[in-house]
């Protein structure tokens, strides 16, 4: 077994991890933002905004969010005036999105909400002018497969970015920040779904994801240019950006 991997009940190897970050997120998708909310103190939403103003997306280009969940950088890259597409592999997150986008001002072209897996895109190659994805390159199978979807479907001079928990390079940072992932967050999983499990398993899932250090590293080995990263509160979140 991979190491790390059998602390938590969610993170397992191989084909078997999709279906269990499906379940898990079936638990918790009706309260993800609550506790996003809670366990950041609302700075994800901050972090999310960030990245969309990174990606630059314009009126009459085309953007795509992958691992999209409730919906948060797919509404920012429409506001931002691009043609939308978000996936998610999750029923009950896609759910809670297409609920979050009825109750919002109806635009010309809504964004458009489908169901997939962020492995094997259903678009062709060169699709989209921006292509994103939130919390989900670390919850896939293959994180490095990912990111080449990704390149795949980018236009040439299309801008891929990742925004994850980051690993700060600060030892002694690192060490605060993941006693709060391992010991604090999990309260809040089970506070509000009964299972410390759900959110346990961010600091285990992170155990084996290189974080920002190892996404750019990908993005160089696609011969993307203009690779840059930008750690938030001293790298425990970050987010990789590149240019295909």
């Amino acid at each position: 077994m991979v190491a790390g991997m059998e602390s938590n009940k969610f993170l397992q190897p191989g084909e078997q991890r999709a279906a269990r970050v499906n379940d898990l997120f079936a638990l918790i998708a009706s309260r993800y933002d609550l506790i996003n909310d809670l366990q950041s103190l609302g700075l994800h939403r901050r972090w999310k905004r960030a990245m969309v103003r990174m990606a630059g997306a314009q009126p009459g280009e085309r953007a795509l969010d992958l691992c999209c969940g409730t919906g948060d950088v797919a509404f920012g890259l429409r506001e931002s005036g691009a043609e939308v597409v978000a996936l998610d592999f999750s029923p009950a997150m896609l759910a809670v999105a297409l609920e979050r986008a009825k109750n919002r001002r109806a635009a010309a072209a809504p964004v458009q909400f489908l169901r997939g897996d962020a492995l094997r895109i259903p678009f062709p190659e060169a699709s989209f002018d921006v292509v994103t994805v939130a919390y989900g390159l670390r919850n896939l199978a293959g994180w490095e497969r990912g990111l080449e979807e990704m390149w795949r479907v980018g236009r040439p001079g299309a801008r891929l970015l990742a925004l994850d928990f980051g690993k700060p390079d600060h030892a002694l940072w690192r060490r605060i920040y993941f006693g709060y992932l391992k010991f604090l967050v999990p309260f809040f999983g089970r506070l509000l779904s009964k299972d410390p499990a759900t959110y346990a398993y961010i600091f285990a899932s992170l155990q084996d994801y290189p974080a920002q250090r190892g996404v750019a590293e990908k993005m160089r080995a696609l011969q993307c240019r203009d690779i840059q990263v930008r750690n938030l509160m001293g790298g425990a979140m970050s987010i990789n950006y590149g240019i295909k």
